[in-house]
């Protein structure tokens, strides 16, 4: 097995994160540092990820939490913030699927299943990612046009999204990206400010009423 699907394997993160622990030289196979990603695992090799014996996942779970803002969307802080882990506590080894940015809040999924982590962050997947927003003024059908149709941010224009007004100053955007401070950046691009932002929906993956600060597991209908 390729090294990155067998760290995916252990729970320890999605394969394209896995890749990163190996070439920041992290990972150890027989106490001895790889980074070639090509590397084949076998039965009797000792894997060391920060000097950690690592085995495969015999129980896999997923979590929903509501993260509330001022969250952060990692397991650890070197400055000692609140972490999501500060509030999921569970006895197995957890990652986020993907991140929310510290001052959103809303649906972020956990598991120690690096195949499902893949297959919901992987950009050929397209994931559809639905979030709330409140705005500090109305937007005219004209702005939400011109931000569904896409624009340039950061050097690059962003994919066909969907904007649209659910009241007043409440609007509701589906995008398939996740680029970092993507839909406040989409909106500055219109001189319009977000006050407040949540996810409410991943994939199939609904928050429904959870309350924010809550989690529970659930089971993905994908692998039922």
């Amino acid at each position: 097995m390729r090294i990155n699907k067998y760290l995916a394997s252990c729970g320890i993160a999605s394969r394209r994160s896995a890749e990163k622990l190996i070439t920041d030289g992290f990972v150890k196979i027989n106490n001895v540092v790889i980074t070639n990603l090509s590397t084949d695992i076998k039965d009797t090799d000792l894997v060391l990820v920060k000097d950690k014996k690592i085995y495969p996942v015999q129980n896999k779970i997923y979590i929903i939490l509501n993260k509330p803002v001022g969250v952060l969307s990692t397991c650890f802080d070197p400055q000692k913030r609140k972490t999501i882990l500060d509030i999921v506590k569970v006895k197995q080894r957890i990652f986020p699927v993907g991140r929310l940015d510290y001052d959103t809040s809303g649906l972020l999924i956990l598991t120690n299943d690096g195949a499902f982590a893949n297959k919901m962050t992987h950009p050929k997947n397209q994931t559809k990612k639905i979030y709330i927003a409140t705005t500090d003024k109305p937007l005219t059908l004209a702005q939400l046009q011109l931000l569904s149709n896409g624009v340039l941010i950061d050097g690059y224009k962003t994919a066909p999204a969907e904007f649209k007004e659910i009241a007043g100053q409440k609007i509701q955007i589906t995008i398939h990206e996740g680029k970092n401070r993507q839909i406040r950046k989409m909106f500055e691009t219109i001189d319009v400010k977000v006050k407040t932002l949540q996810r409410i929906q991943e994939d199939n993956i609904k928050l429904g009423s959870l309350p924010i600060g809550k989690w529970k597991f659930f089971t993905p209908q994908s692998f039922t």
